[in-house]
């Protein structure tokens, strides 16, 4: 079976063609990164309109990279949400037009579902039941799966979410955009011990995560150290360096406190770190010391790099797993911004 994915839930404008729900045979995606960056974040309206110039190109070119045509696909599957209302709009529209005009079924895809997808495109011996950390710019929560498509929701963010939190802490520092990948970066050369920053308790006993304080501890220490923002191609400076390896480590010991209590409670068989904060490399190293090598020893799976940030082949997985041969194409089909998985 072949699959067209398409994702724009962002910033991200994506195609793929992907075989069998494993076979990636071309990933496209079209970044917004320069558009976006003088902003320190994404604007919605800029990240439609580079969604409308970029989305006919880019399913072109997943076609011409896999050397496949329209006929030669057995289906499309398109992000119908979460994510912003403009860009899902123009993935949406695109999908059913191309789907009405080359007469092939559209399934809509949960976005939090493709992202579980990408740990399977390349891992098919992860083993039921599983439990999910989605970690991303937009989102966090931790999703329990018993058997396929079926899920259930376990904890999730009740303020930012530890991707976003990453990228204001990059902003206030003027390190730039996106600040999730630079400050895995030179958290490696600052020391993680010197700030000190709380793990907050959410008082209901829930797993929920909880982001917000740590970027007002982060100023406190900014104010109280009286660090200022590195000047444009500047220096980081030491303390720079040990605030936002500090930090992390907060945001990281977080992740793992939640998902642990989880663990303990669920009794999972595996462990799925997915999303684009999974790209970070110290946490996929403790993921894997805390779970692994544990007494439990539970497998830990996590996709790629270029699988974690959105992208469409998980979206093309996510739809394969749906398509039928009684899937046909809804015209009525919408974008949804709060779209739930459970």
């Amino acid at each position: 079976m072949l699959v067209l994915g398409i994702e724009s839930s962002c910033d991200e404008t994506a195609a793929a063609l992907v075989e069998d729900g494993r076979v990636v045979l071309s990933n496209v995606v079209a970044s917004q990164i320069k558009t976006h960056k003088s902003f320190g974040g994404v604007v919605p309206e800029l990240a439609s309109r580079e969604h409308l110039r970029n989305i006919g190109y880019v399913v072109w070119k997943a076609f011409d990279d896999a050397g496949k045509t329209h006929r030669d696909i057995d289906g499309i599957a398109v992000t119908q949400g979460p994510g912003l209302i403009g860009s899902l709009l123009v993935g949406v529209s695109f999908a059913k037009a191309l789907a009405y005009s080359v007469k092939k079924p559209l399934v809509p895809v949960n976005h939090i579902e493709g992202h579980i997808f990408s740990a399977f495109i390349e891992n098919p011996g992860i083993e039921y039941p599983f439990l999910a950390l989605v970690v991303s710019g937009g989102h966090t929560s931790l999703i329990y799966s018993r058997e396929q498509g079926q899920y259930q929701s376990v904890a999730r963010a009740r303020d930012d979410a530890a991707g976003e939190a990453l990228d204001k802490l990059a902003k206030y520092l003027g390190l730039g955009y996106p600040g999730g990948p630079i400050i895995d970066k030179l958290s490696k050369e600052g020391d993680p011990r010197t700030f000190s920053f709380s793990i907050p308790k959410i008082s209901d006993g829930s797993l929920d995560f909880s982001f917000s304080g740590f970027k007002t501890a982060a100023l406190r220490h900014i104010q109280q150290t009286g660090i200022k923002p590195r000047r444009s191609g500047g220096k980081v400076s030491r303390v720079i360096l040990n605030l936002v390896a500090s930090y992390q480590q907060a945001i990281i010991n977080t992740l793992i406190s939640q998902t642990r209590k989880a663990v303990s409670r669920l009794h999972p068989r595996s462990i799925l770190l997915v999303g684009g904060v999974a790209c970070n490399s110290q946490l996929r190293l403790i993921f894997k010391e805390v779970f692994e090598k544990s007494d439990t020893a539970i497998r830990v799976y996590y996709p790629s790099p270029v699988l974690t940030t959105d992208n469409a082949a998980m979206i093309a997985a996510a739809g394969a797993s749906r398509l039928h041969p009684s899937s046909s194409l809804d015209l009525e089909l919408n974008a949804f911004a709060d779209l739930r998985l459970c």
